[in-house]
């Protein structure tokens, strides 16, 4: 699964995906389900577009808005099939930028976390889905849910998921709605797990009030 993650460099998202629109989204360290996230929709005609939503789905069928603490994550071998989010993976695919991501490891002491990030310190890019739910005052809530698939060799060692990461190469028949990815296996591959690193950090990352560089700093288990 994905429960934490973090985009400390709203510039390289602006780089990454050519933005034109200046991003007023501040560098986030440990970033947890019901705050705001950015995420990556396809702009009207070409290019991206960058919108800012609440991570955990909200169907637009959805009666009461909790059920987005349910569905942070989505698991990518089932998308087509659950009523939360078949509809949205069919017509409103994001792609979600991101620093790194946050999975922690059980052990006689308690859960250690460790932080996942590209070895080139650039940007994963989680295959997302967003949404649309109207509340009974009139407001409209945009949701989001990060698609987890199996883990690589790495982050088995410490969760059986992972979120499942689009390639630069892939971004456009992901947003395009062309396509039915989830039946490609070569889409649903797990990352390469020697494009990444894997580090211990400090348990601060466990309360989501802490938010800050300190959260990704390496620690020495020994």
């Amino acid at each position: 699964m994905c429960g934490r993650f973090a985009i400390t460099s709203p510039q390289a998202i602006q780089s990454a995906f050519h933005l034109r629109e200046e991003i007023a989204f501040p560098p986030r360290y440990n970033l947890a389900p019901s705050q705001t996230i950015p995420i990556i929709k396809k702009a009207e005609g070409r290019g991206y577009h960058l919108a800012q939503v609440r991570w955990g789905l909200i169907p637009f069928w959805a009666k009461d808005p909790k059920i987005a603490f349910q569905t942070i994550n989505a698991r990518a071998e089932t998308l087509a099939e659950k009523p939360a989010f078949r509809e949205a993976y069919r017509q409103r695919r994001c792609l979600i930028p991101a620093t790194g991501f946050y999975e922690w490891q059980r052990k006689e002491a308690g859960k250690q976390p460790y932080f996942i990030r590209p070895k080139d310190r650039g940007l994963f890019a989680f295959a997302g889905l967003w949404e649309q739910w109207q509340a009974p005052g009139g407001e409209a809530v945009e949701s989001a849910t990060i698609i987890t698939t199996c883990a690589n060799s790495l982050v088995a060692r410490l969760h059986e998921r992972m979120p499942l990461i689009v390639k630069p190469e892939q971004w456009g028949s992901w947003l395009d709605l062309v396509k039915d990815p989830i039946h490609d296996l070569n889409f649903l591959q797990p990352y390469d797990p020697r494009k990444i690193l894997v580090y211990p950090v400090s348990r601060m990352v466990n309360d989501a009030r802490h938010d800050s560089a300190a959260c990704l700093k390496r620690i020495d288990l020994r």
